[in-house]
């Protein structure tokens, strides 16, 4: 990844972030009064010339059986799903349970036949406490701490960017459509799309977890720099992606290619995803930040485990009329990167990898993901949607540990169980109630340094607007 000229200071970055947010706040009112004052239909209101306003605002109550304080800047607000710092019950306000609270401007401009040129910009917020959503920022909070202090900190592709989507292309109905920026990956869609859950944080194990989306870590789920090709047309699904990784070689690029289709209320797709120089952040721990070298801020830096990942997914969907039912599965091998990260690389958001590990796969681990549901309207205006979810992961470790099935090592082969149950209640075009929960379990391998419980639920109830 290319440097900014000039880079911005650790303090200059959140503050100029808050300007562009603020700036892009002011421009979308702007421009959503200048659409009122025109007097076009009510169902267009926030639309002229092509350019449309949307947004979500998605906020809640929840109480965690086994959780951690919650953090202003993780997009999901608390964990969900059970994690190493899950010590004790917890009650209180969190965002974006059921979709991502955002604020975004999409256009659509024709050009000649059924072509036309079109862009997305987007911002994710945390309207519990009016911050841009920044799940980097929950891990630096966390440098240092022991696992009993610390708060909810989780790695994600959201990383306190102005825009978490920011792409043009060109698009037909016939032809497909051509996109280049930061956007959703081919496998990101589909997660959405087969999800029974629709990939929500507070009820999904695959929407919180960005592991399945990002074809092994969460920062892939959306890509920088990305050229990403898509057809849907005649019951054929097409798609390719790649991410350019702005140097020389193959270090830090992306593949993802999709095909599939529909028939008869039937509808599957499969993928392939390559991703080289994966990285999955996390805090500094207290001997990482001892050791910090002067050249590094310990607000800006973070450890990383360094991979190259390879992931097939298939998913599928049947329409039986007031139900849905879904199935996938997707196999995710990670290797040690052929072209290992030095310290100082410079990851999304802006923030340094201090501490980099390149060699934490003696053998390739596989990763196993599964899932089945069903989402059911009985009334035009009410959905319930379920659905089990699995992790599977074989035993990797080296030397003393090899083959291990218990949790004395993260090598070790284990599972993680989940369930999720969501009711959704369209009191109006515009605004809806939801409930539900979310049970989580790891066992043996996915359980190491689980000092405090290995099990959580989240029941969760709040209310959604969209515009």
């Amino acid at each position: 990844m290319t440097p900014r000229t000039p880079p911005l200071s650790v303090r200059s970055r959140p503050v100029f972030a808050s300007v562009i947010a603020t700036s892009v706040l002011g421009t979308l009112a702007a421009l959503s009064g200048v659409a009122q004052a025109q007097s076009v239909p009510a169902d267009d209101a926030l639309t002229m010339h092509g350019v449309t306003l949307y947004g979500i605002v998605d906020i809640g109550l929840q109480c965690d059986t086994h959780g951690a304080p919650f953090n202003d800047y993780f997009p999901a607000g608390s964990n969900d799903i059970v994690q190493k710092d899950s010590n004790h019950s917890i009650c209180g306000a969190t965002p974006s349970n059921l979709s991502q609270s955002r604020i975004g401007l999409q256009g659509k401009e024709p050009l000649a036949g059924d072509w036309s040129a079109v862009f997305r910009l987007e911002t994710f917020f945390n309207p519990t406490t009016g911050n841009i959503s920044d799940a980097l920022k929950s891990l630096v909070q966390n440098n240092g701490r022991g696992v009993a202090e610390q708060g909810v900190n989780l790695d994600s592709s959201v990383a306190g960017q102005a825009f978490q989507q920011s792409y043009a292309g060109v698009s037909s109905p016939t032809f497909g459509t051509l996109t280049f920026g930061r956007q959703n990956t081919l496998l990101a869609d589909a997660i959405a799309k087969y999800d029974p859950n629709g990939a929500s944080q507070a009820f999904a194990l695959i929407g919180l977890s960005g592991t399945t989306a990002g074809a092994g870590d969460t920062q892939d789920r959306r890509l920088d720099s990305s050229l990403k090709y898509s057809l849907s047309s005649n019951g054929l699904h097409a798609g390719a992606m790649y991410k350019f990784n702005n140097s020389s070689g193959s270090a830090n690029s992306a593949v993802q290619l999709q095909i599939g289709g529909e028939f008869a209320g039937f509808s599957v797709d499969g993928y392939y995803v390559r991703v080289k120089d994966a990285v999955a952040a996390a805090a500094l721990s207290a001997a990482q930040l001892a050791s910090l070298p002067a050249e590094f801020s310990p607000s800006n830096s973070l450890a990383a485990t360094v991979s190259d990942n390879t992931a097939f997914t298939i998913a599928g969907s049947y329409n039986l009329g007031v139900a849905t039912l879904f199935a996938a599965y997707e196999h995710i091998r990670f290797a040690n990167p052929d072209t290992p990260l030095a310290a100082g690389f410079d990851d999304i958001g802006g923030y340094k990898l201090a501490f980099v590990n390149n060699t934490a796969f003696p053998n390739d681990k596989i990763l196993q993901v599964f899932w089945a549901g069903v989402k059911y309207s009985p009334m035009p205006n009410f959905d319930l949607q379920a659905a089990y979810y699995g992790y599977k992961q074989n035993s990797f470790a080296a030397g003393a540990n090899a083959g291990c099935s218990d949790d004395r090592n993260g090598g070790c082969s284990g599972t993680e169980n989940s369930v999720g149950v969501s009711a959704v209640y369209k009191a109006t075009k515009r605004f809806d109630l939801y409930g539900g929960f979310m049970w989580t379990q790891v066992n043996d391998g996915l359980a190491n340094g689980f000092i405090f419980a290995r099990s959580n639920i989240d029941p969760t109830i709040g209310v959604r607007f969209k515009f």
